[in-house]
């Protein structure tokens, strides 16, 4: 079972980037190296603002990922749903001194959550 307040997140996300996404439908593209960690900084630091921009500009690694898993039976959006879960814990425990990118990272946490 989904916490509320997990597809609370989410909802607002999806409605962010529907008001964001210039009307065609893609996801933002990804942030530059300085500005990841900018925010990952922030972040760190308890600001929601910064982790919601590193969620928003991941979602194109979640929908790639997805895309490995995708069955024509039309649980497409459940998964990204999942692997958006999976993208903000691996956000939430990134640690940027262990010299990995979080791309690298994330991408196992989505992994695990869709695989779960």
């Amino acid at each position: 079972m989904i916490p509320a307040w997990i597809l609370l997140l989410l909802n607002q996300v999806f409605f962010t980037l529907r008001l964001s996404g210039g009307g065609n439908g893609s996801f933002p593209r990804p942030l530059k190296a300085e500005e990841e960690r900018r925010y990952l900084e922030q972040a760190a630091q308890g600001d929601l603002e910064a982790r919601n921009k590193l969620i928003e500009h991941n979602l194109r690694l979640v929908a790639h990922i997805v895309k490995k898993y995708y069955t024509p039976n039309g649980d497409q959006d459940d998964l990204i749903s999942i692997g958006t879960i999976g993208l903000i814990k691996g956000i939430g425990t990134f640690k940027p001194d262990k010299k990995v990118r979080l791309a690298t990272y994330a991408s196992r946490c989505i992994e695990n959550a869709t695989l779960s």
